[in-house]
């Protein structure tokens, strides 16, 4: 039997990807988004989960990232 999953494909870097796969397997935004992971720079990731794991990426960019001040 096949089983149809709508997704998207997803490049990214290898540390993103690492962190990612740490959201997945933590059920960080509430459920297992990873359909398959592909190579170390493509992630199959489900669509209904899009817009909820762009706002967590940015959240933690902006934490990691100084703001900058002209003098």
């Amino acid at each position: 039997m096949v089983h149809v999953m709508k997704g998207i494909l997803v490049e990214c870097d290898p540390a993103m990807r690492q962190f990612l796969l740490h959201l997945d397997e933590s059920n960080g935004l509430g459920k297992r988004f990873i359909i398959q992971d592909l190579d170390e720079t493509h992630l199959f990731i489900a669509t209904e989960i899009l817009e909820t794991l762009q706002a967590r990426i940015d959240d933690l960019m902006d934490q990691i990232s100084f703001p900058v001040t002209e003098k």
